[in-house]
């Protein structure tokens, strides 16, 4: 039986609210499990930081037998050596082809492509390995090492500064080193003899003193980065150096940004020799500090399945050191992001064929992340009351007396996580009626917030 793994966090306004979001146990038994994809349908394939990569069906059951095991060929000594990025080709349906990225028994960075055997959807060939790219790795850390193809159909790879601490050769502003970047490659038609193409629209392509593979660059280890699937927005969590984790966020079209390290920090400065204005730099959207035991940002995606609404648009990551998730959202013209307590280090988010997401523990566990607000009776458990639901032509809402007297935003959200229709209540009324008979049937979110920002959301239906 799966188990439900409860957020504990209360907030008031004068009365309690419901967490946002609760952790569902999905899959077991992994050794450090650092990256979690799918192929474009129902499964999850997980990758062992090892050098092996499993198939987990919809259910939660894992494959008998590997997908692949190449821990003959991976180095993962260090923390942040292993079998790091795993990606598949848009057509994998068809030609069979991924792509990892690992560290190799030199310790350096090796990008390569394997194929499947034959038809068989759930065993590769270990001997199909074409290796793309290599690049040396100084250090044993900051290797980066997440692999995506975008929707232009180019392969995108992050890389590290090349590791110790401060960026010592000053890897993450050179750009005749592919550390401390994004890079954007085409593999579309890689062979021996032609490993990679240069997409033509690459900011640097011509430059003499840059590398034509450059997307971006002035990272410092961008461990986890992704698209969000409906925008196509570029999202990089790059993991901080002793004060600051940050989240970058970039138009699909952005080439060419320098996020700043290691001149800044996040929005910190931190080592100004040599750097550029800062006018030209690309700085966070948010980023947090070391307080509290923070020390390392796990990136994760912005959710756009169907089965949650109320995390529509929201961007979730976490961080290793205190067992946290977060989640940012942009809200009232600004990012505003939230922490919520679990236990588990968060290494790794994942997203299924529909959008749904999941997170993995070092320790080996996958859990499918879930809205506490599932259901619609939890409308009855609050010392606030919402009726009738389903409704028709009006929405009730019975504040306890003695609330608050801030004034309290009523706000009506459609599924796809717009403002519908927005109402104030008086300070001193403990009774609102909302007129809805406007709205069309379905279903909706119904969020309660006060001046102090205290809120609460609910699920309500119109008939």
């Amino acid at each position: 039986m799966k188990k439900l793994f409860t957020l504990c966090t209360i907030f008031y306004l004068c009365f309690s609210f419901a967490q946002d979001i609760e952790l569902e146990s999905f899959a077991s038994g992994f050794n450090r499990p650092v990256n979690i994809k799918h192929a474009g349908d129902n499964r999850l394939f997980v990758m062992e930081q090892d050098g092996i990569i499993k198939i987990v069906n919809s259910d939660g059951t894992v494959e008998t037998t590997n997908f692949l095991n190449i821990d003959d060929r991976v180095r993962s000594i260090g923390n942040e050596q292993g079998l790091l990025g795993l990606a598949f080709h848009p057509d994998f349906a068809t030609n069979g082809y991924f792509f990892v990225n690992y560290t190799n028994n030199s310790g350096d960075t090796v990008i390569s492509r394997f194929s499947r055997i034959g038809e068989n959807p759930t065993i590769a060939d270990p001997n199909s390995e074409l290796i793309i790219l290599t690049y040396s790795q100084p250090f044993s850390n900051h290797n980066g090492g997440e692999l995506h193809f975008g929707s232009d159909g180019y392969l995108y790879i992050s890389s590290g500064d090349g590791g110790s601490g401060g960026d010592p050769q000053n890897n993450g502003q050179n750009l005749n080193s592919l550390l401390g970047k994004l890079l954007r490659i085409d593999v579309n038609n890689s062979s021996a003899s032609n490993l990679y193409d240069i997409p033509a629209d690459n900011p640097f392509v011509g430059d003499a003193n840059a590398r034509d593979e450059i997307w971006a660059y002035g990272l410092r280890n961008p461990w986890k980065f992704s698209f969000d699937s409906l925008t196509d927005d570029l999202w990089i969590a790059d993991v901080g150096q002793n004060a600051r984790e940050e989240i970058n966020q970039a138009a699909p079209t952005d080439a060419g940004l320098n996020y700043g390290w290691r001149c800044y920090e996040g929005n910190s400065s931190y080592n100004l020799a040599g750097c550029p204005s800062s006018s030209t730099l690309t700085f966070p959207v948010s980023e947090y500090s070391h307080s509290g035991g923070r020390c390392s940002i796990t990136g994760g995606y912005v959710y756009r399945g169907l089965t949650y609404p109320n995390l529509v648009g929201t961007y979730l990551f976490g961080d290793v050191c205190t067992q946290e998730i977060g989640y940012l959202k942009f809200e009232n013209g600004s990012w505003n992001s939230t922490f919520e307590s679990f236990s588990g280090n968060w290494v790794a988010f994942g997203e299924d064929i529909n959008g749904e997401l999941y997170v993995s523990s070092l320790g080996g566990n996958i859990f499918k992340i879930t809205d506490s607000l599932l259901s619609i009776d939890e409308n009855t458990q609050s010392s606030i009351s919402i009726y009738p639901n389903p409704a028709n032509t009006f929405l009730n809402i019975d504040f306890p007396i003695g609330s608050s007297q801030d004034s309290t935003s009523i706000d009506i959200y459609d599924i796809q996580g717009k403002l519908i229709k927005s109402v104030l209540k008086n300070n001193n009324d403990t009774f609102t009626s909302v007129n809805i008979s406007d709205l069309k049937s379905g279903f909706y979110i119904l969020k309660i917030e006060s001046e102090e920002r205290k809120k609460i959301t609910r699920k309500f239906v119109v008939n």
